[in-house]
């Protein structure tokens, strides 16, 4: 049976679509995004398009020197953060699959940055002082594909000290610090030229049983409105869950540059025409087919990430994270 899609403007300029939801039990929404650096007033961020499904995020950028003078700057994209210690989801961490770069065409030569993070705090170099490598930092044995060296009596006795290394359900000294990689590059932007920037990988999703339902948050969360909910009842058939995936994207890095985002496009784009989507988002969205809805923005400051919702569909996303590159 076909759903209708609801398209129309929400409260507080939020737009509607039909709905979203995924993977594993209890899982919550991994969010990765776009490329960032320091807030700069001479690159320009003329256009973007943001294509998002729960198979592929794909982004599409012009920047544009406008300074007069040639530029070079440092740009990063950075990874999702993860905890350092083995995770029972193991969809949910490392780089996202199918990962590329590319600039004016051409795959983008980068350096990993490696941090680890434990409350907030930067302690890296008190685990590179304890003598543990880059792959001891960054990698649990599920990302590693293969037995990581255990930690030395020495190791074990300062790490515990400083918090960093605790008695874990699962393991006896299990790392108690985040994972935050970046993948950096020096760019130079031409004065007055056209710099095209591209990235793509495949999402991570969140969902499962239990996020399945209707839960009290959702109608705020997803802007879900009275002819949506009816939708998803009907695509439901007198159950009281329906089948879903969602996705979250990292938008509000977009204000770093000069003016925001010059010219945005977002397209949300399903599987199957039953599919029903919902999300918070500026604009009035039209059809371009099927599948796909899209909504263009001028000179767009994004004042909240995006969180995009899929329900009714079919199978789940079920490609796990892969380890990410880490300096030597």
């Amino acid at each position: 049976m076909k759903i209708p899609v609801h398209l129309r403007v929400a409260a507080g300029a939020a737009v509607l679509l039909p709905a979203l939801a995924c993977a594993n039990d209890g899982v919550a929404a991994v969010s990765a995004g776009g490329i960032v650096f320091q807030k700069t007033d001479a690159i320009a961020m003329k256009k973007e398009v943001l294509t998002v499904s729960h198979d592929l995020i794909s982004v599409d950028y012009e920047f544009v020197n406008e300074s007069g003078a040639d530029v070079e700057e440092t740009i990063a994209f950075p990874l999702p953060a993860y905890g350092a210690a083995e995770s029972p989801y193991p969809d949910y961490y490392g780089q996202p699959a199918n990962f590329s770069v590319t600039v004016n065409g051409k795959p983008v030569p980068f350096t990993p940055a490696l941090r680890a993070l434990r409350d907030g705090k930067d302690v890296t170099a008190e685990l590179r002082a304890a003598g543990l490598s880059s792959e001891r930092i960054g990698l649990n044995e599920t990302l590693a594909g293969h037995p990581l060296p255990p930690f030395t009596a020495a190791q074990k006795r300062v790490l515990r000290e400083r918090g960093l290394l605790a008695e874990g359900m699962d393991e006896p000294d299990e790392p108690q610090w985040k994972v935050q990689v970046s993948y950096v590059w020096r760019q130079r932007f031409p004065a007055g030229e056209i710099v095209r920037v591209q990235h793509r990988y495949r999402p991570f999703v969140a969902g499962g049983p239990a996020a399945w339902v209707l839960d009290q948050g959702f109608t705020q969360r997803y802007c879900a409105d009275a002819a949506f909910l009816k939708g998803w009842r009907r695509a439901a058939n007198g159950a009281d869950h329906l089948a879903a995936e969602h996705v979250e994207y990292i938008l509000k890095t977009g204000n770093t540059w000069k003016s925001g985002i010059e010219d945005f496009t977002l397209n949300i784009v399903k599987r199957k025409p039953e599919e029903l989507v919902s999300l918070c988002f500026p604009g009035t969205f039209r059809k371009i087919d099927n599948l796909t809805y899209q909504v263009r923005l001028r000179n767009f400051r994004p004042a909240d990430d995006l969180r995009v919702y899929f329900g009714n569909v079919d199978g789940g996303n079920g490609d796990p994270g892969v380890a990410p590159q880490l300096p030597r």
